[in-house]
């Protein structure tokens, strides 16, 4: 251990290291379950199982790979907004089937490798304002806030044309009751509680204060289970028993993303383009975002604010995208909850090694996830929104060219239901504006390139609507 992952050098050791890596998957732990939420069966047709297999491969892939080439004692898992623009902006808006969707992610892999290698990812991210980058963080946690507050019941979407959205009135019709019979609705209710309860954890800074306030939420939602409603209706919380206690190691999703492939490719040249520009963009900016922030708390950072070893840590991103894709997983990604870990004194290759270790023991407990419902998942959703929405303070409101954009990315995102929408918004206001000041020369080439494939999707969009293409 010692030679293999310098452990004096750092000034740990086995133990602190161990605990450390148990720490950081404990408090990301909840991507287990919240993933089959998001690209599971009911939004892109995959079966729950197989997500829940591919995100446990996928992130101990990661998690090893970042340890074990960078030294960083970091976690990656399939990320929260890439597993949002997955099933709502590749399913939902382009239309692709899941497979064709792995497709996606998989050629983004091996796209983020070649691009890490030859050093131009970064050149790329360097491209765009950090106003922007940081409006697009903020922009997915919004987007993915709503998707939290749609599924807890909170936000509805109203009767009348009066109003896009409206409170939910917290009650609904008593299955198999009378007529016109009204019960609180226990699944609104119980979820409100377990926002709650994490928000009171992570303010007390209880590590691992998500996955516990989620697993808490579960055990209340499995006892209101047991229980019967005014009319002797058994309350439904939406938890089914598991057909089986074995272990459900579903492979359903292996190699699927190759077979589809051959749609991918038979969509239109510009569809192909901006699913995978927008998979680019949105993985760049997270990746090199949380690293700098996780590394930065952990003391890394050099003098001048650069993470040496970026470029390994970024290429273990790039391979547990394509390796996860093949499993059958949304782009994999460096999680920030890595900086619990670290707060408990890992340091080291070995506490990624530990954590990754975590991630492929879960795989053997997946009938567990039968006992989480929407109600415990939704909650995080909300949480995760917030944390994402602190990039708004690095926004610079004050200089209208950068504050028109980012606000466009911003609101574009949840009010078009589509993160890629909200990216077009934000990159094509950013050009306009500067061309506007006559600060052509301010804008990178690379912009202009990126824009023109924004636009060009939407010229052709509203071509094939007219029925002039097809």
């Amino acid at each position: 251990m010692e030679k293999l992952f310098k452990l004096k050098e750092h000034g740990t050791n086995i133990r602190t290291e161990i605990i450390a890596g148990i720490t950081t998957f404990l408090t990301m732990a909840y991507i287990i379950f919240l993933n089959p939420t998001i690209i599971g069966k009911a939004t892109t047709g995959m079966a729950d199982t197989a997500v829940i297999t591919a995100t446990c491969i996928a992130s101990a892939l990661g998690t090893w790979l970042i340890g074990w080439l960078s030294g960083y004692p970091m976690a990656q898992a399939p990320g929260l907004g890439l597993n949002a623009v997955f099933a709502y902006t590749l399913c939902g808006q382009f239309g692709l089937s899941a497979p064709a969707a792995l497709g996606a992610v998989f050629i983004s892999g091996v796209l983020f490798i070649l691009l890490t290698v030859t050093g131009a990812r970064k050149a790329i991210v360097e491209a765009i304002p950090l106003s922007l980058k940081k409006a697009i963080t903020a922009g997915i946690g919004l987007f993915i806030a709503l998707i939290g507050f749609s599924k807890t019941g909170l936000v509805i979407h109203p009767e009348s044309d009066a109003t896009v959205t409206d409170l939910t009135s917290f009650t609904m019709p008593v299955p198999n009751g009378p007529k016109g019979a009204m019960m609180i609705n226990p699944t609104t209710i119980l979820a409100i509680v377990g926002l709650i309860i994490i928000t009171i954890l992570l303010v007390r800074q209880v590590k691992a204060g998500i996955f516990i306030g989620m697993a808490v939420t579960a055990v209340i939602a499995n006892i209101i289970q047991f229980t019967t409603d005014a009319f002797g209706n058994k309350i439904d919380m939406g938890i089914k028993l598991p057909e089986s206690w074995a272990p459900n190691l579903d492979f359903s999703m292996f190699g699927k993303c190759f077979t589809g492939m051959g749609e991918l490719f038979s969509s239109h040249f510009m569809a192909i383009a901006a699913v995978l520009v927008t998979l680019l963009l949105v993985d760049m900016f997270d990746t090199i975002g949380t690293l700098i922030g996780a590394a930065d708390k952990a003391g890394y950072l050099d003098e001048n604010g650069n993470l040496p070893k970026i470029e390994r840590a970024m290429l273990a991103d790039a391979i547990a995208t394509s390796a996860g894709a093949v499993f059958g997983t949304s782009t994999v990604t460096t999680y920030v909850e890595s900086t619990s870990g670290i707060a408990a004194g890992g340091r080291t290759g070995l506490t990624s090694t530990v954590t990754g270790l975590c991630f492929a023991i879960a795989m053997f407990f997946t009938p567990i996830v039968n006992f989480v419902p929407t109600a415990a998942t939704a909650p995080v959703l909300i949480i995760v929104g917030i944390l994402m929405a602190a990039s708004l303070k690095d926004i610079e409101w004050d200089n209208i060219e950068l504050a028109v954009p980012a606000f466009f990315t911003v609101v574009g995102m949840p009010f078009f239901y589509s993160i890629t929408d909200g990216i077009a918004f934000g990159f094509i206001s950013y050009v306009v504006v500067l061309l506007a000041k006559g600060k052509a020369k301010k804008i990178h080439p690379l912009m202009y390139v990126i824009v023109a494939l924004f636009l060009l999707m939407y010229v052709i969009t509203a071509l094939q609507s007219l029925g002039i293409i097809k």
